[in-house]
C-alpha cells in the first residue's frame, strides 16, 4: 500500500489539521466516490504519488462506503485514505434522498478541505459525489481540476451535474478533443482547458485476460449485464431489466450489479428473478481481464457487454469488446466502432443488437481516448499550473 492508512475506527476519532506538505511540493486531494471511478482514477493518483512535486491525498466517499459491496477496501488496498466522507445511507434511494447525500457531502467535504489544507482537489465525471466535492472546492477557496469534462452522457442528472461541475473547476482534464472543444464554448479559458486523453485507458495494456480457472468461476459468460437505472419508477426498471434479460435468453449471462442510483432495487429483483448468476463488484484489474475474454474471436464469435455503462462505450471501444448500448443513459456521448444502440428494450431488439455487435469488424486503436497516458499528464498538468494564481481561482467566461 502506498503511503499510511488513515485509521477510520470510530473510537479513534478523526487525526487533527494534516502536516503541510514539503516545501516545492503541492498537495493534490483526490476525491473518489465509486467503483466506476475509482478505476478511471487509479492510475491518476499512481501518477501523482510518483511525481516528485506532488503530495497525493486520497479522500473515499460516497458509494464506497454503502453495505454490502463497501468498495472501499479496494482504495485501502493500494493507496492511504486521508479520509472518508459518508453520504448515502445503505437501503435509501431515490432523487430525494440523493439530494439530501449531496447536502451531507458538501459540509463534510469542507471538513476534510480544511483539515488537509489541499493545494488541488480533483474530481472525476458527473456523480454526487464529485458534485458535492467540487461545490465545497469552489465555495472554500480550494483550486478544483476536472476529469472528464466536457462529455455528454444524459444519465439521470449527470449532465447536468457534470456541466456545473465543468464551471466550479479551474483546471479542465478533458478525455477527448470533441470534449475540450465543449468546455471552450461553454466559455472556459483555453489555457485552462487540455485534451490529455481518458485515464480509462491507462495500463489497459498490461492487464492480460482472465485465466480459465478465473474465467470459469464466472461461468464463462458470453454475455455480461451491467444496466444501470435512469431514473424510473422501481417497478419500471425492473421490466425493463427482465426484458433485457429475456432478449439474451440463450447466453451464459454474467450480471454485475447496478450502481446506488434511484431505481436499482428494480433491476436487482430482475436479475434475482432470472435466476442468473450476480455479483456485486469486480475489482478493476479482473472487469478488464473480463472484457478480454469478451473481445476473444479465436474460440469462434466474442461475447458481449450489454446494458448502458460507459465502460461499454470507452474501455469497450478501447479493447475492441463487442457492446449493446440500451436506452437513454450515455445519450450523446462519443463512442467507437464497437458499440451498437439497441431499438428499445424489448427481447427481440436487444437480441438483434447483440448479432448486429458480434458481426462488426474492430481495429485497434479506432477511439477517440488517447494513447494510455493520462495519469502522468495531468500529474505534470498539476505540478505546472500555479493553483494559487488569482487568474486561475477567479472563473471568468471567455466568451
Amino acid at each position: 500500500m502506498i503511503g499510511d492508512g488513515w485509521n477510520d475506527e470510530p473510537a479513534a476519532g478523526r487525526p487533527g489539521p494534516a502536516e503541510p506538505p514539503p516545501q516545492g511540493v503541492r498537495r493534490v486531494a483526490v476525491v473518489t466516490g465509486s467503483r466506476a471511478d475509482f478505476g478511471l482514477l487509479r492510475p491518476v493518483m499512481l501518477a501523482i504519488h510518483a511525481h516528485p512535486e506532488l503530495e497525493l491525498a486520497v479522500i473515499a466517499a460516497g458509494a464506497h462506503l454503502i453495505a454490502p459491496a463497501e468498495t472501499f477496501r479496494d482504495v485501502k488496498t493500494t493507496f492511504a485514505v486521508a479520509d472518508a466522507v459518508p453520504m448515502q445511507i445503505a437501503g435509501k434511494t431515490g432523487r430525494v434522498e440523493d439530494a439530501h447525500a449531496l447536502g451531507r457531502g458538501v459540509g463534510r467535504f469542507a471538513r476534510a478541505f480544511d483539515r488537509l489544507r489541499p493545494d488541488w482537489v480533483l474530481v472525476l465525471g458527473d456523480r454526487i459525489e464529485a458534485f458535492a466535492a467540487a461545490s465545497a472546492a469552489s465555495v472554500g477557496g480550494w483550486a478544483l481540476a476536472h476529469v472528464h469534462g466536457g462529455d455528454r452522457a444524459e444519465g439521470i442528472a449527470d449532465e447536468a451535474m457534470r456541466g456545473a461541475i465543468t464551471k466550479l473547476s479551474h483546471l479542465h482534464l478533458a478525455a477527448t478533443a470533441t470534449s475540450a472543444d465543449r468546455l471552450l464554448r461553454m466559455g472556459e479559458r483555453p489555457e485552462h482547458v487540455h485534451a490529455v486523453g481518458s485515464p480509462a485507458a491507462d495500463g489497459l495494456a498490461a492487464i492480460p485476460p482472465l485465466d480459465d480457472a478465473a474465467f470459469d468461476e464466472l461461468g464463462r459468460p458470453t454475455a455480461v449485464l451491467l444496466m444501470h437505472p435512469v431514473g424510473r419508477p422501481v417497478e419500471l426498471e425492473e421490466a425493463a431489466a427482465a426484458s433485457i434479460l429475456e432478449g439474451l435468453a440463450g447466453e451464459r449471462i454474467l450480471a454485475l450489479h447496478p450502481n446506488f442510483d434511484p431505481g436499482r432495487e428494480g433491476i436487482l429483483r430482475a436479475i434475482l428473478a432470472a435466476g442468473v448468476p450476480a455479483r456485486t463488484h469486480l475489482p478493476r484489474d479482473r472487469f478488464v481481464g473480463l472484457l478480454r475474454r469478451l473481445a476473444d474471436r479465436t474460440g469462434g464469435a466474442p461475447g458481449a457487454l450489454v446494458g448502458n455503462s460507459s465502460a461499454a462505450l470507452i474501455e469497450g471501444a478501447i479493447l475492441r469488446v463487442p457492446a449493446v448500448d440500451i436506452g437513454p443513459r450515455q445519450a450523446g456521448r462519443e463512442r467507437g466502432p464497437n458499440a451498437v444502440h439497441a431499438e428499445g428494450e424489448r427481447p427481440e431488439a436487444v437480441r438483434a443488437a447483440v448479432a448486429r455487435a458480434r458481426g462488426l469488424e474492430l481495429r485497434e486503436g479506432d477511439h477517440p481516448y488517447g494513447d494510455g497516458g493520462a495519469g502522468p499528464r495531468i500529474a505534470a498538468l498539476l505540478a505546472r499550473t500555479n493553483p494559487h494564481d488569482p487568474a486561475l481561482l477567479r472563473k471568468r467566461n471567455a466568451y
